[in-house]
């Protein structure tokens, strides 16, 4: 009965693995800003205070400010959201920044060439590119499930065909021969605004932050509250284990990819549809915000609603940071803040392993314990006489 209690008792303990990932990013994001402190303290010690006050409210001096935190925010959420799914899976999906630019080449295809769709045209270029991202998806999903070809290479040698696939497709089909760029898209493939450009005037931000938090929330009920993202999330825990209960992993790889394709695809969507007058332009570097998405899953611990609020603040400290010449510091030193919070982050999945492997020992032992001990003397013999 001892040892029952103690197996009752562990399994009612709070596990700690859960709650260890809010608090690492927290420690992750205290230990980047502090040492960002610390190299404007010594490039200027004079203006080192003024400068980081500025990183830490910049993003909220004005509504416009705001407003442009959401607008930079959207795109590193939906490539946040694409690397966070198919790490769920045990995926590393490092090819966001060749399905980011699918998506958006998608996107900007309708929006250009198929002006006759009228006010529906901006949601079916959404749709193209969410279709674009995920074939791009469907070939490292396949490798990698038939194959066993690891996913990072597969994903970055699509990064570079992607990147030229576009640059190609853009030049004949929806080139702007002087400027070097796709034509501009029409003003019914925008993203309406939905009412955020009186809710933060002057302000890039439009619906596209939106439908991307709406993107995160279905992504967090899918992988929660489902079967199927039971089945993703089991794949991602031990493959054999999920083959042996019955789950099709080989299936679960590749829609686990095409997924986080379509994901990344449609944040290049909202991206060149955000009505900001940007173009997809001819040269030979790939889409940061591929990559940006993976800090984002990072720092977000591989869940939708922390990638949504990791992009936030990544965006919000983006925003701050440009602010920073006003006293003299170059904006670069935001990105070497991102690149050691991101870095401070990558150990929170040790933190959060370690607790569960300390539960889980703990655990085992007590049971061991229960199926060694010896019935008691009176259990054996009690009873009442017939």
């Amino acid at each position: 009965m001892k040892d029952q209690k103690s197996v009752i008792k562990v399994l009612a303990a709070p596990d700690l693995s859960k709650a260890s990932g809010a608090i690492s990013s927290v420690v992750a994001i205290s230990v980047g800003l502090l040492f960002g402190f610390l190299i404007m303290l010594i490039s200027d010690p004079q203006q080192a205070w003024a400068g980081f006050k500025l990183i830490l409210s910049g993003g909220l001096d004005t509504r416009k400010d705001f407003g442009n935190v959401l607008y930079y925010a959207t795109p590193i959420i939906m490539t946040g959201l694409s690397v966070a799914f198919a790490f769920k899976t045990s995926l590393f999906n490092i090819g966001a920044s060749g399905q980011f630019i699918m998506g958006a080449y998608g996107a900007v295809l309708v929006g250009v060439k198929m002006t006759q769709l009228g006010s529906a045209q901006w949601a079916v270029a959404l749709l193209a590119a969410m279709a674009f991202g995920a074939i791009w998806g469907i070939l490292p999903g396949v490798l990698k499930a038939f194959f066993n070809v690891n996913e990072v290479i597969s994903c970055i040698m699509l990064n570079y065909i992607g990147m030229y696939t576009v640059n190609m497709l853009v030049k004949e089909t929806v080139y702007h021969q002087f400027t070097n760029r796709s034509l501009p898209v029409a003003a019914t493939a925008n993203i309406p605004k939905m009412g955020l450009d009186k809710l933060f005037p002057e302000a890039m931000v439009g619906g596209g932050i939106i439908i991307a938090i709406v993107v995160a929330i279905i992504m967090a009920i899918i992988l929660n509250k489902t079967t199927f993202g039971y089945e993703l999330k089991a794949c991602g825990i031990n493959r054999s284990a999920a083959k042996y209960a019955g789950i099709n992993e080989k299936k679960n790889i590749i829609l686990a990819m095409i997924i986080s394709g379509a994901l990344a695809g449609i944040g290049g969507g909202l991206m060149y549809l955000s009505g900001t007058g940007i173009y997809i332009t001819v040269v030979d570097t790939l889409a940061s915000q591929g990559f940006e998405g993976i800090s984002v899953a990072l720092l977000g611990m591989s869940n939708p609603i922390g990638a949504l609020f990791a992009g936030l603040f990544i965006a919000y400290i983006t925003v701050g940071g440009t602010k920073m010449q006003l006293v003299g510091f170059v904006p670069e030193i935001i990105s070497i803040i991102i690149a050691v919070i991101i870095y401070c982050a990558a150990f929170s999945l040790m933190i959060r392993n370690f607790f569960a492997d300390r539960r889980m020992r703990k655990l085992n032992k007590q049971t061991d314990e229960i199926k060694n001990e010896t019935p008691p003397d009176s259990d054996l013999k009690g009873g009442d006489s017939v």
